[in-house]
C-alpha cells in the first residue's frame, strides 16, 4: 500500500484552511437553511391507482415519481393517505427506478423498495431507502404539492444549494 508522509505543519495548516472555509457564514447558512421550493405536482382527480406520475423535484436534475397506491402509506397524503412520491434514482448507484407491482424496482441491480413503507429497501444492493418527497394535499382544490425531501438524493452532498457561489466550491 502506498502511503504519503505528511508533516505535522502541513496537516495542521490544511486542517485550519478547511475549518476556515467551512465556517464562513455563507457555507454555514447553506448547510443549515436549505429551503425547498413548493411545486404543484398533480391534482387528485387526475390520479389513478397504480399509475405513476413523473416529475422533477427539488430541481430539474432530480427525477421523481408520484403514485396513488390504493392503500394507506407512511407519509401518504390525500383522503385515503395513499398518495406518495419518491426520488426515482436508486440509492445504490443512481440508476433509474420504475414502479411495478406495488414496488419500485431498479433495473440495473434489482434493488427493490416499498413505497407504502417510506421507500424501504427490501431486496438488492441498495442499503439506503429511497428519498421520500414530502407532499401536501389541499382538500379544497385537490392539488398536491411537493414541499421537501426526506433523505439524500443519490449523487449529492446535499439536496439544494442556496447560491451559485456555493455550487462552485
Amino acid at each position: 500500500m502506498f502511503m504519503t508522509k505528511i508533516s505535522r505543519r502541513t496537516f495542521i495548516g490544511g486542517s485550519a484552511a478547511m475549518v476556515a472555509l467551512l465556517s464562513t457564514p455563507e457555507w454555514a447558512l447553506a448547510l443549515i437553511t436549505q429551503p425547498y421550493p413548493r411545486v404543484k405536482i398533480a391534482n387528485i382527480k387526475d390520479l389513478k391507482v397504480g399509475e405513476p406520475v413523473s416529475f422533477n423535484y427539488p430541481d430539474e436534475q432530480s427525477p421523481a415519481i408520484l403514485i396513488k397506491l390504493g392503500e394507506r402509506a407512511v407519509g401518504g397524503v390525500g383522503p385515503e393517505g395513499d398518495i406518495v412520491a419518491y426520488s426515482s434514482l436508486c440509492t445504490h448507484k443512481g440508476c433509474p427506478v420504475s414502479y411495478s407491482k406495488k414496488r419500485f424496482v431498479c433495473a440495473c441491480h434489482y434493488s427493490m423498495f416499498d413505497p407504502a413503507k417510506n421507500g424501504q429497501t427490501f431486496q438488492g444492493h441498495a442499503s439506503e431507502w429511497l428519498p421520500q418527497i414530502i407532499l401536501r394535499f389541499e382538500p379544497r382544490t385537490g392539488n398536491i404539492y411537493a414541499e421537501g425531501v426526506e433523505g439524500l438524493i443519490w449523487g449529492r452532498i446535499r439536496n439544494i444549494l442556496k447560491s451559485s457561489k456555493i455550487g462552485k466550491l
